[in-house]
């Protein structure tokens, strides 16, 4: 028998609401002056090749057409009770060929607007600034963050939106995911060199030049926003070892290393040993300069933001690892069971995660990503049409309620958004029938349906665990 807390660990103030990526919503890719991003050419997500130019069967040059529909949305959002809506900006929006010398209008005053919705309805903006979606021309003529050029154009960009909505915008996030460069180098850095051609000379000088920019758009920020909140926002995967073997245990904290050194970086300014053995192992000499060293050190983040979804289990075995799911991989956990799309569901990981970064960093912490993709049926209950969605209800629940397990341990939380709070597309398939929303799109993978939207039954729940600041969620 579950029951209701009667108290709520959640502090006053906490930031509930939900989160999206322009290019899995808004669509109009060719209007407003929009210039192609990388996400225009990758019809499959991450799970094929990029084509040569966009083709009907990218879902995203649609999206959910949230970019005529935003007021529809953010109402929505509001009906929810959210406190706050994370939301990324298109760079080629705003920069169509991303090294232009004059910033594009049309993008800027789409986000005015945007803006306007949310100060109508109380909702406090936290923006993404690169959610992978790197413009296309400067992966065409630089191969992406290969280049040290784009620390530049980057610069320009930064500096552009926050003078526009600096007054307006109090937290903001750099780069989306930045870990997932490695296992991603398209998506998350613009990389056109296929994966398996691409050397680790080039990628890690990629990562390299990521993190000096995010370094310098802090920098910027407090220049000219003294008063915002800058962070980094990284995949966090607590990695258990698939047996006592003390070998699997050094499997097991090698992956995590690979995921905690973006964050290392990112709020101790530098690069930790391990990293660089590892580095020295692969043959790679990053090119770093005096400046880069003095930027990273001097100008690290207020908080750390990440996206949970899933824990991973990890072998010295490999072959007991699978070749295919999520970014990153491991061994099936036989302790747990998995989604839909095979990702497993581990409430309890989310507070190891929590309280590891935590400890590790001491910044507060923001979770900015946590949902379940699922396959909803859109039917009609007392002749309303609706998703009942207990599934999601039940994987929300149970890891909120880790939430405030790891609030009560001690760890200091900004708040909590919830991934793909409306339906949109899947950044790792490109599918819509992978929907994680508390609103149902009228939308299906062929690209019929007509865009209406339709609340689930989570999104009753969810309002009232809002209202409730936490108080509604349930303990097994």
């Amino acid at each position: 028998m579950q029951s209701v807390t009667t108290t709520t660990p959640f502090p006053q103030g906490f930031l509930w609401g939900g989160a999206t990526a322009a290019n899995q919503l808004e669509g109009a890719y060719d209007e407003g002056g929009k210039g192609l991003s990388i996400q225009d050419i990758m019809p499959q997500g991450i799970s094929g090749p990029p084509s040569a130019e966009p083709t009907p069967d990218n879902l995203k040059l649609v999206g959910i057409d949230h970019y005529h529909r935003y007021a529809e949305d953010i109402a929505l959002f509001a009906e929810m009770g959210f406190k706050v809506y994370r939301f990324s900006i298109a760079w080629s929006r705003i920069f169509p060929n991303g090294d232009d010398a004059e910033p594009n209008e049309e993008g800027l005053a789409f986000y005015d607007r945007l803006l306007d919705e949310l100060e109508k309805h109380g909702i406090e903006p936290l923006v993404t600034i690169s959610h992978y979606e790197t413009p296309l021309a400067l992966a065409k003529k630089y191969d992406g963050w290969v280049s040290r050029d784009l620390i530049g154009f980057f610069e320009r960009y930064v500096r552009t939106i926050f003078t526009r909505y600096g007054s307006r915008v109090k937290y903001w996030l750099t780069f989306n995911e930045i870990n997932s460069v490695l296992h991603a180098p398209l998506m998350s850095g613009g990389i056109l060199t296929p994966k398996e051609q691409l050397t680790k000379q080039d990628l890690y000088q990629a990562v390299h030049h990521e993190l000096v920019a995010s370094a310098s758009a802090t920098k910027i920020a407090r220049e000219l926003m003294p008063g915002a909140m800058i962070g980094c926002m990284v995949i966090a995967v607590p990695f258990y070892p698939l047996t006592p073997d003390p070998q699997d245990a050094l499997a097991a904290q090698k992956a995590d290393h690979d995921n905690l050194a973006f964050g290392d970086v990112h709020v101790r300014g530098e690069y930790p040993g391990y990293l660089l053995r590892q580095l020295r192992e692969l043959g790679v000499e990053l090119q770093i300069t005096d400046e880069d060293r003095a930027l990273l050190k001097e100008h690290t983040v207020d908080f750390v933001s990440f996206s949970y979804y899933m824990s991973s289990t990890q072998t010295a075995d490999a072959s007991k690892i699978p070749s295919d799911g999520n970014l990153i991989m491991g061994a099936p956990n036989p302790t747990l069971k998995a989604s839909e799309w095979g990702w497993q569901i581990d409430p309890v990981g989310l507070r190891i995660v929590m309280n590891q970064f935590w400890e590790r960093w001491g910044k507060p912490l923001f979770i900015v990503e946590n949902g379940l993709g699922a396959k909803d049926q859109l039917v009609e209950v007392d002749g309303v049409k609706t998703v009942v969605d207990d599934y999601r209800i039940a994987y929300l629940n149970d890891h909120l309620y880790q939430v405030g397990e790891a609030i009560q341990d001690g760890v200091q939380v900004l708040g909590y958004t919830t991934w793909g709070c409306i339906d949109l597309v899947s950044a790792s398939t490109a599918q819509l029938s992978k929907r994680y929303g508390f609103i149902y799109v009228d939308r299906n993978d062929d690209g019929s349906g007509t865009l209406d939207r339709y609340k689930k039954k989570s999104f009753d729940w969810y309002a009232e665990v809002i209202r409730t600041n936490g108080g509604s969620l349930t303990a097994g």
